[in-house]
């Protein structure tokens, strides 16, 4: 089992997959940065100095050391243009590789020189295929 277990681990596919999760948990939090950062104070300015993540309505206020029931709405706007942008990066890198893997295919393979002597040789054993 344990030698199982091993050869799984250790295969090519597992390890690439490994790295994958972690470049793309490093390529959320810019994205998580980009989002909050960089577009959301300029949309919340353009609609009036609106900052989407204090956006929230209270359910039920605080009572004493019991925190307020808020729907947060603003937390579910900033993290649904974080998808709306990670989604469409990935498309586009996905696109990029599709393209990259078309051209490989499209472009056929060299054909091979063929000599006068092997052009006569194959129509002497076609010839002789027939008769």
């Amino acid at each position: 089992m344990i030698k199982e277990f091993k050869e799984f681990a250790v295969k090519g596919n597992m390890i690439d997959m490994a790295v994958g999760i972690i470049i793309g948990g490093a390529f959320g939090k810019i994205v998580s940065s980009l989002v909050n950062d960089v577009l959301m104070p300029p949309l919340g300015m353009l609609m009036g100095g609106v900052d989407f993540s204090d956006k929230a309505i209270v359910l039920k206020a605080a009572v004493g050391d019991v925190p307020a029931v808020q729907l947060k709405y603003g937390v579910f706007i900033n993290t649904a243009i974080d998808f709306i942008i990670v989604a469409f990066a990935v498309f586009m890198m996905v696109k990029a590789i599709n393209r990259m893997k078309r051209k490989e295919a499209a472009a056929p393979p060299p054909a091979p020189v063929i000599s006068d002597e092997v052009k006569l040789l194959t129509e002497i054993r076609d010839a002789l295929k027939r008769s």
